[in-house]
């Protein structure tokens, strides 16, 4: 029985992405999203299927949510003391306390800074 196509042993052929000519039986099928795209290429121009073009192929399980939250009452104002998580942030001015929120970010954040002195001598 007869094949349909010629063997072609010694047969030259040009890589579809860089135009250089290798032997058509080193050149490699160029496969994206794991769909032929009947572009032949050489070993420097082929590059294996990305990983990433395969988002959505495969399901991913990362619950980003909490199910059934409560709410967070570690942080409680009693007699002028915090009861815990007892933290200080802001900005301008530093500790940023305004009226609405003076008792969630109290303004008792300290700079401190000194300045010392540096003594150059040359020979």
């Amino acid at each position: 029985m007869s094949s349909k196509y010629a063997q072609g042993k010694h047969t030259i052929a040009e890589c579809d992405r860089c135009g250089f000519r290798y032997k058509r039986k080193t050149l490699k099928e160029l496969v994206v999203n794991e769909a032929p795209t009947n572009l032949q290429v050489c070993n420097e121009c082929w590059e294996a299927d990305h990983p990433q073009y395969k988002v959505g192929k495969y399901p991913v399980v990362d619950p980003q949510a909490i199910m059934n939250p409560r709410v967070d009452r570690s942080l409680s104002f009693e007699g002028g003391d915090y009861t815990s998580r007892d933290f200080q942030w802001g900005w301008n001015p530093v500790g940023g306390s305004s009226g609405f929120d003076s008792q969630l970010t109290p303004n008792t954040l300290v700079l401190t800074t000194y300045i010392g002195t540096v003594t150059v001598t040359t020979t």
